[in-house]
């Protein structure tokens, strides 16, 4: 990526969090805004979003985010127009990054407990 869509790709991230924690409703999961990618025409964006609650929550979460695009990219130009002449489209998926980090912790930790029975040298 060039400097310049690493900004925009900062600022988009910095500003869908914001709106993400303040604008959506907060009766669900926990949705956080992981990482943006923009494609070198700064036309559209994807947005990784880590989501923890339940498996169901976890659908529910993105079929709102996809069916809200349309509201999040108005707010989100409202916020940040006089830094674009186009404001990019969006694009929602989601990052399992938090379960799989959870479960490297579940297997490390297994292996804590079971290394002492092992062998000690």
């Amino acid at each position: 990526m060039s400097i310049r869509t690493e900004k925009v790709a900062s600022l988009l991230q910095q500003e869908l969090g914001a709106i993400m924690q303040k604008e959506l409703p907060r009766n669900g999961p926990i949705i956080t805004v992981v990482d943006v990618k923009v494609t070198a025409d700064l036309g559209i964006a994807r947005i990784y979003v880590s989501i923890i609650g339940t498996s169901k929550e976890q659908v529910e979460a993105m079929a709102y985010l996809r069916e809200e695009t349309k509201s999040i990219r108005k707010i989100l130009s409202a916020r940040i127009r006089h830094h674009f002449r186009r404001i990019p489209e969006l694009e929602f998926h989601e990052d399992h990054l938090y379960e799989r980090a959870t479960r490297i912790e579940e297997l490390l930790s297994s292996v804590r407990k079971s290394a002492p029975e092992n062998g000690e040298a």
